[in-house]
């Protein structure tokens, strides 16, 4: 999962996209409007969290480009203006939350797993594979009712498979889900941590398989 953080503060903005990367996504940091507005142009995220107090361009005019695009992606407003003016401004350009400073880093990325899970559409927040269970709200693997460890980097290509069984994924696609700006990981690296997850899945019957020239892919159950 892909986040766009779009925050000025260096400080509060450095927390907040640690505490993201720690429990598995992947962030991308725009320090003021103009960028924040490129980045939603050309990328593809999964939810944005947006400060409204930002330079070159407020947030609000980021939220309304965002909306005039036809844009459904979900917008947590994280700001510290607390009057019901602003409230009511943010809600009705098309942010789903509305969050002030200073907030409790758990309640925001309950909010965020929340918001991400309703785009996604998912009747339930569970996917089962085989003896695999996966939460998307925690986050959380278990094979045959036991906690299955993995890295933070198995975990979202593991993800990623999931959401698209019976599909090819392709190493670019994992690449942009599992990278920030600052990151750089090559079709190298990408084998490398299918390798490890692959390796850790075989013994209860689940293999990846390579579709060769093209990427990676989990068969359908019924296959």
């Amino acid at each position: 999962m892909r986040i766009l953080l779009i925050e000025d503060d260096r400080v509060l903005g450095d927390a907040m996209m640690r505490s993201l990367q720690q429990v598995g996504y992947a962030v991308d940091w725009a320090r003021d409007g103009k960028a924040a507005d490129l980045a939603l142009r050309d990328q593809v995220y999964d939810l944005t969290l947006l400060d409204l107090g930002l330079p070159q361009l407020d947030g609000f005019e980021v939220l309304r480009r965002l909306r005039s695009r036809r844009s459904s992606l979900p917008v947590l407003i994280v700001t510290a203006r607390d009057s019901l003016d602003d409230r009511i401004k943010g809600l009705d350009l098309g942010a789903d939350d509305y969050v002030l400073k200073p907030f409790d880093m758990p309640e925001l990325l309950a909010r965020a797993r929340a918001h991400i899970r309703r785009a996604q559409a998912a009747p339930t927040t569970e996917i089962l594979y085989g003896p695999l269970m996966y939460d998307t709200a925690t986050r959380m693997v278990r094979i045959s009712g036991e906690p299955f460890n993995l890295s933070a980097r198995e975990l979202g290509i593991l993800e990623t498979l999931l959401m698209k069984t019976g599909k090819v994924i392709t190493k670019e696609l994992l690449v942009e889900k599992l990278c920030n700006w600052d990151e750089v990981l090559g079709s190298n690296a990408i084998e490398v941590y299918v390798h490890r997850l692959r390796k850790k899945l075989q013994p209860h019957g689940i293999d990846i398989s390579t579709v060769r020239g093209l990427g990676y892919m989990l068969e359908k159950p019924d296959a």
